[in-house]
C-alpha cells in the first residue's frame, strides 16, 4: 500500500463496516478498499455521469407549454 486515509465514521457506519467485515470474513480495512475499488470500476463503465448537473432549462419540465397543471 502506498497511501493511507483517516475519516471519521458515524456509529452506524462503524457497526455496519464491521458487521459486513466479518459476514464477509475479511478486515474492515480490505472490505472498504474493495468497496472503494468497485467504486472506481462503475464509474468507468458509466460515463454519462460527467454529464449530470450540465443541462440547462427549466427546473421543471412540466414548465413546457401543453404540460403545465395549471
Amino acid at each position: 500500500m502506498t497511501q493511507t486515509i483517516t475519516i471519521r465514521l458515524t456509529k452506524e457506519l462503524s457497526e455496519w463496516l464491521d458487521a459486513a467485515a466479518e459476514r464477509a470474513g475479511i478486515s474492515p480495512d480490505k472490505l472498504a478498499r474493495e468497496q472503494l475499488d468497485q467504486a472506481r470500476r462503475q464509474e468507468a463503465t458509466r460515463p454519462f455521469l460527467r454529464l449530470a448537473g450540465t443541462v440547462r432549462g427549466p427546473k421543471g419540465l412540466s414548465r413546457r407549454k401543453g404540460f403545465s397543471r395549471g
